[in-house]
Parts: C-alpha cells; sequence; structure tokens
C-alpha cells in the first residue's frame, strides 16, 4: 500500500531510507534543518567497514576514557558535565562494555556491515549513479607490538566471522603501498573493507532522488509533532505542516531533541569528529587506520583525507584546534612524507555522530506510537550502515520480512 511517508533528517540514512522507500512507490518528503552539504555525511571517512566487529562500547574503554578525559588531544575525549541524559547514558555504556555483551555485537555488527557493502555496489552497478566506491581493504598500520597484538586479537575473531584478515610486516605494507613511505611496525589487513567520497554519493543521491519525485525541504527544522492517540498525524517544521502516514526519524545526534516532544527518551550523544583534506598528491593508494592514533586515512577522488577522534561533549560544531592538530600529527608520524599544512588545519571541518550507550544503532517502530520508526545512532559505522539501514527501513515500512533480525537494533531496548 502506498504511503506519505516523511523522513525527517536528510544524512546519509535518511536519504538511503528515501532511496528504498521511493523505490517501493511510497511517496517520500525529506525534511532537514540544514542545506545538505555539510555535517557528518559529508565529513566522514567514507569506509564501510566489516572490519569494524567491536562496539565502541568494548571491555577497558572506560578506564581508558577516564584516562583520556584529561587529555584534550587523546583519541577519545569525554567532556565531563552535570547533565542528567548525559550521566545515563554513561551508567549504560558502562554497562554494555562487557565482555559477553560485545561478544554477542560482533557477528550482529558484521552481518549488517556487509549487507551494507553489497548494497553500495548494488546501487552503483544501477546505470544512475557513477559514484567513487572501491574495495581494496583495509590496513590497521601500528608501530608498537602492543598495538599490534591487540589488533592481530581482533583480526582473529574476525577471522571466526568468515573475514579474510592476514597479519603482514612493514615491508608487505611497503609492497602494497610503495609510493607513501610509510613508517610502521606493520598491520593487519582486513580484505572486506572498501572507501568512497561521501561528498560524490550524497550530491548524486540527492539528485536521483529529486528526480524521482522525493520532495526535500532544506533550511527547515521540525518545530513540532501533531499527535492523536498513538499516531503521528501532521509534522510541523519551521515553514509548512505536513501530513504523515508515516514518520522516519532519521536526524542523527538531534534525534533525542525530536523523540523528547513526543515523551520518549532515545539515549544518544553527540560524538564529534574532525577531518582534514589534503589536495596535495600524497602517494596514499590504501585506506589506512592509524592505530595508536585512531586516524583514518582514506584515498578518495581527488584528494586523501585523514579523518578521526571521538568528542563527547554536547551537540556543538566548535573546532578544537588541539584535536584537530593532533590528527595532523599522527599523519606525519606515519606517513613519513606527508606535512599537513596551516592551512589544510585550517580548513578542518567537523561532524557530529550519534552514539548509542551499546554501539548498536536504533532501527526499528517504537512502541508508544504505531507509525514512528526510529533510524539513528550509529556512531562512526553511520556511512557504512546508510543502505542496510535504508533497506531495513523501507521493509518494516512496507511491511516486508527484513533483510536482518531487526530485534538486536530496537529502540526501545534496555541496557
Amino acid at each position: 500500500m502506498k504511503k506519505e511517508v516523511i523522513i525527517i533528517g536528510g544524512g546519509i540514512i535518511g536519504l538511503c531510507s528515501a532511496y528504498y522507500l521511493q523505490q517501493e512507490g511510497h511517496q517520500v518528503t525529506v525534511i532537514d534543518k540544514s542545506d545538505i552539504t555539510s555535517g557528518a555525511s559529508f565529513v566522514n571517512a567514507g569506509y564501510i567497514t566489516p572490519s569494524h566487529i567491536i562496539p565502541l562500547a568494548a571491555p577497558g574503554m572506560i578506564t581508558k576514557g577516564i584516562k583520556w578525559m584529561f587529555n584534550p588531544s587523546s583519541p577519545f575525549y569525554i567532556k565531563p558535565r552535570l547533565d542528567k541524559d548525559f550521566l545515563q547514558w554513561s551508567l549504560n555504556f558502562k554497562k554494555s562494555a562487557t565482555a559477553p555483551k560485545v561478544e554477542k555485537a560482533i557477528p550482529i555488527i558484521k552481518d549488517i556491515n556487509i549487507l551494507g557493502r553489497e548494497l553500495y555496489k548494488e546501487i552503483k552497478s544501477s546505470e544512475d549513479f557513477n559514484f567513487h566506491f572501491e574495495r581494496k581493504g583495509l590496513l590497521m598500520l601500528y608501530k608498537t607490538d602492543k598495538a599490534g597484538e591487540e589488533e592481530w586479537k581482533v583480526g582473529q575473531r574476525a577471522i571466526k566471522e568468515g573475514l579474510n584478515v592476514k597479519n603482514i610486516s612493514a615491508d608487505e605494507v611497503r609492497k602494497m603501498e610503495p609510493n607513501a613511505n610509510i613508517n610502521c611496525k606493520g598491520a593487519v589487513y582486513f580484505d572486506s573493507d572498501a572507501h568512497m567520497t561521501p561528498k560524490e554519493f550524497m550530491t548524486e543521491m540527492l539528485s536521483y532522488l529529486k528526480a524521482k519525485g522525493v520532495t526535500i525541504y532544506k533550511n527547515e527544522s521540525v518545530q513540532d509533532l501533531i499527535v492523536s492517540g498513538r499516531k503521528i498525524m501532521e509534522v510541523e517544521t519551521s515553514k509548512r505542516t505536513l501530513k504523515a502516514d508515516e514518520v522516519i526519524l532519521a536526524a542523527g545526534s538531534w534525534s533525542p531533541l525530536i523523540t523528547k516532544k513526543l515523551g520518549i527518551k532515545i539515549p544518544i550523544q553527540a560524538g564529534k569528529g574532525y577531518r582534514i583534506n589534503v589536495e596535495r598528491e600524497t602517494g596514499i593508494s590504501m585506506p589506512a587506520i592509524l592505530v595508536e592514533a585512531k586516524v583514518a586515512v582514506t584515498p578518495m577522488n581527488g584528494f586523501t583525507r585523514f579523518a578521526g577522534t571521538m568528542e563527547i561533549a554536547g551537540i556543538n560544531n566548535k573546532i578544537n584546534p588541539i584535536r584537530v592538530n593532533t590528527i595532523g600529527k599522527a599523519a606525519s608520524n606515519y606517513y613519513r612524507d606527508v606535512k599537513i599544512t596551516p592551512s589544510e588545519i585550517e580548513n578542518a571541518a567537523c561532524g557530529l555522530r550519534p552514539c548509542t550507550p551499546d554501539g548498536l544503532p536504533y532501527i526499528g517502530r517504537v512502541s508508544q506510537y504505531k507509525n514512528l520508526t526510529i533510524a539513528t545512532g550509529h556512531a562512526m559505522m553511520g556511512w557504512s550502515l546508510g543502505p542496510a539501514t535504508g533497506k531495513l527501513v523501507s521493509e518494516i515500512i512496507s511491511d516486508k520480512k527484513t533483510s536482518l533480525d531487526i530485534n538486536p537494533f530496537h529502540p526501545d531496548r534496555k541496557f
């Protein structure tokens, strides 16, 4: 049955949801408070990551987080603050950071990432798109034996999940990356991963959706949701009122601000990440993560992107120069010929990633309202999981069997 569907949020999750919903014949409207040219969907590392099987809430992260809390240049920084939602999220994060819970999450994370990768390939193979997509795998570059051992443990666990992973020497790294002059002890290589240039995909997808009759309202914020009983009847924006059969909430880090209007709490904290683009030749042809520095390196179409840090400090778009400089220093530490210039530092940008306490996204209908589906909380995997989430959302709205079991992603789940 054809439905009037309103999607709140025009990032990667919102646009992929619109893509699959319009394919099912629904009338789709996307609302975004920005002009859809910036934010996490544009500044991310562009990774599709079956390799990222360990959620953020892993054993040891609490200890590291407390240690790093007092170091503004650390890879994972939590700004301590007396905020009820933040304190509750922190408690739920602590509850989730146990070995049994992480073990349970591993196959779930792997499966949804692989679905995302295959759907990107499917979209790319259609004649409607020409965006950059390459599957070259991912190098986890390390400089110390300790980091290498820890990363190889993850690699061995990934092998058990059926992924192809190798522990390779510095010489083997240099053979894979002959022009990059890499300074490392070795790497764990995941063959499963792919990478993209996010802006290309976002721009092409917006054009495609408009051509297919999807209505896109930019620079409009949602002011209120008009309900009757257990159903959302209308969405009020800063410019208009829209009737809806179904509402999809895909507003990333801003999602809890909208659910509060409905008396629903979804635990999410905004995790800020930064990116530096280098448009000079770097010799880098392989995506890599600099393990000790937690910096992602992506050879995109026409430039190299260095991205990283997780800064949980509320919703704001302030650029912290200390953290940006830390990314620049990491680039030079691992790539001897790369020196990030002051102008490249100055042109750094940031985005806010919506982080759940257990590292799994929220995908599914809430119990309080019959026609509200939540699709948010993807943290660092938002780009990787865009099409998979969009496909699942479309299946939920179309009353079809979902491609994956969505129970682990239930928005009402307890921690």
